[in-house]
């Protein structure tokens, strides 16, 4: 068995040690450490009840012997074997006859010195949160490209016909009558103005992409934002230089971008207020891919952050939903809008929020050299 570690803490008044296994215990997340022969030599507590047994007992068991070959943890551990740096999995189904069936993120780290050893830690996922947040909310842009289809359809021609006899009657009516067919007109144009917002959502065939410089992006955006809208606030710009092309249509990663920012700007406070503009490079992270057994490789991640009072609590799960919002005089539709354009990109979004820090995550995939995207890797 391994050595149990210890780390040293200091408050402010005395000093103590306190075992790095009591800490590993403390945790909720399960955390366990395979040798080279893929044998568990340490695990915590919260292992222990996943893997369905005491340390004493699974110390030196293989975890083959506990998971079936096929299962995506071992392509996981492989991975980081070879390339010798961490990788992680979201969304990931464990099952075995002894653990049962677990929805799970998961990560796999290499142990410093310790040759081919492994660190596995994973994160339980409830079945309500992995379809919610299954690649970008798909679920509810595919209902707003409905519902913007049905809208052109079938309400724009009846209330063309509605503002033409209105027109028709005004031409022999009193006074009085005038007013009222005014009011036809003007809300039959009202109605019309919010379905051609709708449209922007349908589906116009495949996207278009290319490679596209993300730092060109945002800095189209930069430049709108602090010479219009958010001109009252502090940007900050932390970007990797090093980052390869984005596999996308730039247009419409302007656009995303620009709503991003504009939503950040709205929240942040008049005295004070910041955004932040981030760009970096995932290694290893993947996402698995409703319905089959592929995992999307999206490294390039893009942040931004304000420090606003956060978003509220009650309105965090339908963030991405149509016509949910807590802006007074908002429509509810730029967050819908960006999910779709993210999930017709092949990309993930996601955000995190509490007061004085709201963190819109967008992970998206990269073109290799020949402007082709990067093939999905299988589990």
């Amino acid at each position: 068995m391994m050595a149990k570690p210890v780390v040293a803490l200091r408050p402010t008044t005395g000093e103590m040690e306190i075992p790095a296994e009591s800490i590993l215990n403390a945790l909720g997340a399960v955390v366990f450490v395979l040798d080279k022969t893929g044998a568990v030599v340490s695990l915590n507590t919260a292992g222990e009840q996943f893997l369905q047994g005491s340390a004493d007992y699974l110390n030196g068991h293989l975890l083959q012997e506990m998971l079936p070959p096929d299962s995506p943890i071992f392509s996981l551990i492989k991975q980081v074997r070879d390339k010798g740096f961490a990788v992680s999995e979201y969304g990931v189904t464990l099952e075995s006859p002894r653990i049962g069936k677990h929805f799970v993120n998961l990560q796999a780290t290499p142990l410093g010195d310790e040759a081919n050893s492994v660190v596995v830690s994973l994160q339980q996922r409830s079945i309500a949160d992995k379809i919610e947040r299954q690649l970008t909310h798909r679920g509810a842009a595919r209902s707003v490209t409905a519902m913007a289809s049905m809208l052109a359809h079938e309400i724009k021609n009846p209330l063309s016909g509605i503002r033409g006899a209105a027109q028709l009657l005004e031409q022999n009516s009193t006074p009085d009558d005038k007013n009222l067919t005014m009011l036809i007109r003007e809300e039959a144009d009202r109605i019309c103005n919010l379905v051609d917002r709708m449209e922007v959502f349908s589906d116009s065939g495949p996207l278009e992409r290319e490679a596209v410089n993300i730092h060109q992006v945002l800095d189209r955006v930069h430049q709108l934002a602090k010479n219009g809208f958010g001109r009252h606030l502090r940007y900050v710009t932390e970007f990797d230089p090093s980052l390869p092309s984005v596999y996308g249509h730039r247009d419409q990663l302007v656009q995303v971008f620009l709503n991003l920012v504009k939503n950040a700007a709205e929240a942040a406070p008049k005295e004070g207020g910041e955004i932040i503009l981030e760009t970096s490079y995932q290694q290893g992270v993947r996402f698995a891919v409703a319905g089959s057994d592929s995992r999307l490789h999206l490294p390039l991640r893009v942040s931004i952050k304000d420090n606003g009072e956060g978003i509220p609590d009650d309105i965090m799960s339908y963030l991405f939903d149509p016509f949910v919002t807590s802006k007074p005089h908002g429509s509810g539709l730029g967050l819908a809008l960006v999910a779709k354009i993210i999930g017709d990109h092949g990309g993930v979004i996601e955000c995190e929020s509490r007061n004085k820090r709201t963190e819109f995550r967008v992970m998206l995939p990269m073109v290799d050299n020949k402007y082709e995207i990067v093939p999905e890797e299988k589990a």
